[in-house]
Formats: structure tokens, C-alpha cells, sequence
């Protein structure tokens, strides 16, 4: 039976958990909590460094903007999550998939750049320290983070503009939202052209920032080797540490699931995958920044004892 091109379609149908659907509400619950711890999280971060000119710095300028990123990233995807949790499997129009698709890569895309230019940031800082002011100056920050926009902004228009011209012989996206790998599972004929598309621009989005990202601390840690005290290069290190482990828990799961061909795509798998990435990782990125870093730690303390002052 050859399958109905259903290109002019208007909506598609998101199944969502559906194989679980006795652990709805359980999710729903865990989910929206996670939703809500993330929110504050990021949300109080860039409070604090906002609110503290201590740290009115290039690093947590960076920092300030993921922040922002992680809480858009998370906007895109959560709420129609937990719509679907509530009322089962629902419909989604094309445009909407389309619109979801766009942020969603737009937001992911110009997280990985902006994590590039904050392994710039530490590279500049450790091994040109007396030229960091210079090199660091407020022009070059602002125009680092709207590289990292126009990288999202041109991966997002690619993507989706060359899939939604595709035809589709299906309307069932066996995935919690209108994900790239689910969608290419849905389009009639030979999608070969549409997976090298995809592995190309993840390389371009995945690969060439973690590249930049290796690059830095290649250099990063040679410097640091050659310090002669050990308090000093332990305080080296304890600046790129935090920046490492977010950049482990993102790569490590954005490429597990961009950087393989479709034939091994597995719903299952990918749900998880795609859950870790959009839920879980930008809850922790704020936690593991102010549990590691002294200073935002400090200005949350002077920030909570103030409080505690005015409510007094």
C-alpha cells in the first residue's frame, strides 16, 4: 500500500508518553515541579548577578545569559509536555510544530556557541590574564552572544524550512514534541537527503563549538600545568570546573541524539534522551555554577541576609 502524501495536512497529533499513560499524572507532577525549580533557579541566578556589582564581569555576563537561554529553551518544550500528560494525546498545528521546531532549535543551537564563548572567556582569562580587560572589553561580550543568536537563528530557519517543505505521508510524531528525528520518520520516500542535512548542520552546531571548546582547554590546561603553585593552579582549575561539567551534561546528550544516523533512531531512547536535555540539564546548570563558584555563592548570602534584614 503506498502511503498518502499528506503534505497540505494542518495539524499533526503528538502521542507523547502515551505507553506509559498509568504514570501521567506521576509524571505531570515530577514534571511540573522540575519546570518550577528551573524557572527559580535560572530566574534568581541572573538576579543575583544583576543585583551584584562584584560580579558585573564577562564570565557571568555569559553566565546571565544562559540563564535566560535555558529558560526560553525550557518555555518551548515543557508546557505542551505536561498538556499532553493532562489530557492524553494531542494535535499540534503545522505551523505550531514548525514555530516549536524553530525555538527549540534556535534556543539549543545558540546554547552551544554561548558555551563556546564562555570557554573563550576562561581561556582569555588563564592565559592572558594582564590583557583580559582589553580583550574582554563590554563590545566584544555583547557581540559574542549575538554570534551565538544568528548561529541559532540561521540552524532554526534551516532546518525547519527545508523539513516543512518536505511532504509527509504520516501525521502521528511518536515524540513529546515536534523533535527533528520523529519528524523525518513521518516524510514520504527517501529521506536520505534530510538525514545528511541534519548530521551536516549538527556538525556545524555540535561539533564546531565543542571543537572551539577543546581547543581553549588544550591551552587552558597547559597554562595551568606550568603555574608553579599548587594553591594557585587549584584555583585555576576551579573556574573552568563548573563550565566543564555543564558542557559535558549538554554535548554528551545533544550529540548522542543529532550525531547518528536515522536507522537507529529509537522512540524510547530518544524520549529520554530529549527529556535530559530540555528538563534536566538547565536545572542543573545554575545549581552546579552556584554550588562551585565562592563569589555567586557570597552574593546570595549577602543577598539572603539583606532580606532577612528588611523582613526584620
Amino acid at each position: 500500500m503506498i502511503p498518502m502524501n499528506l503534505s497540505e495536512v494542518s495539524e499533526f497529533r503528538l502521542l507523547g508518553f502515551s505507553e506509559v499513560f498509568h504514570l501521567h499524572h506521576l509524571l505531570f507532577v515530577v514534571l511540573f515541579s522540575l519546570y518550577i525549580l528551573t524557572l527559580m533557579a535560572n530566574m534568581v541566578t541572573a538576579l543575583i548577578i544583576k543585583g551584584d556589582n562584584t560580579l558585573h564581569t564577562p564570565m557571568y555576563f555569559f553566565l546571565t545569559q544562559l540563564s535566560c537561554l535555558d529558560i526560553c529553551y525550557l518555555s518551548v518544550i515543557v508546557p505542551k509536555i505536561l498538556e499532553n500528560l493532562m489530557v492524553g494525546t494531542i494535535g499540534i498545528s503545522k505551523t505550531g510544530c514548525a514555530m516549536q521546531m524553530f525555538f527549540f532549535l534556535f534556543f539549543g543551537v545558540a546554547e552551544c556557541f554561548l558555551l563556546a564563548a564562555m570557554a573563550f572567556d576562561r581561556y582569555v582569562a588563564i592565559c592572558y590574564p594582564l590583557h583580559y580587560t582589553i580583550i574582554m572589553n563590554s563590545r566584544v561580550c555583547k557581540s559574542l552572544v549575538a554570534g551565538t543568536y544568528m548561529c541559532g537563528t540561521v540552524v532554526g530557519l534551516v532546518h525547519t524550512i527545508i523539513t516543512f517543505k518536505l511532504p509527509f505521508c504520516g501525521l502521528t510524531i511518536n515524540h513529546f514534541f515536534c523533535e527533528i528525528q520523529p519528524l523525518l520518520e513521518l516524510l514520504c520516500g527517501n529521506t536520505s537527503p534530510s538525514e545528511i542535512q541534519v548530521i551536516v548542520v549538527a556538525v556545524f552546531a555540535i561539533v564546531s563549538p565543542f571543537l572551539l571548546i577543546i581547543y581553549s582547554y588544550i591551552h587552558i590546561i597547559s597554562t595551568i600545568l606550568k603555574i608553579s603553585s599548587s594553591e594557585r593552579q587549584q584555583k585555576a582549575f576551579s573556574t573552568c570546573s563548573s563550565h566543564l561539567l555543564v558542557v559535558t551534561l549538554f554535548y554528551g546528550t545533544a550529540s548522542s541524539m543529532y550525531l547518528r544516523p536515522k536507522y537507529s533512531y529509537s522512540a524510547s531512547v530518544d524520549k529520554f534522551l530529549s527529556l535530559s536535555y530540555t528538563v534536566v540539564t538547565p536545572l542543573l546548570n545554575p545549581i552546579i555554577y552556584c554550588l562551585r563558584n565562592k563569589e555567586v555563592k557570597g552574593a546570595l548570602r549577602k543577598r539572603w541576609r539583606n532580606l532577612n534584614f528588611v523582613w526584620k
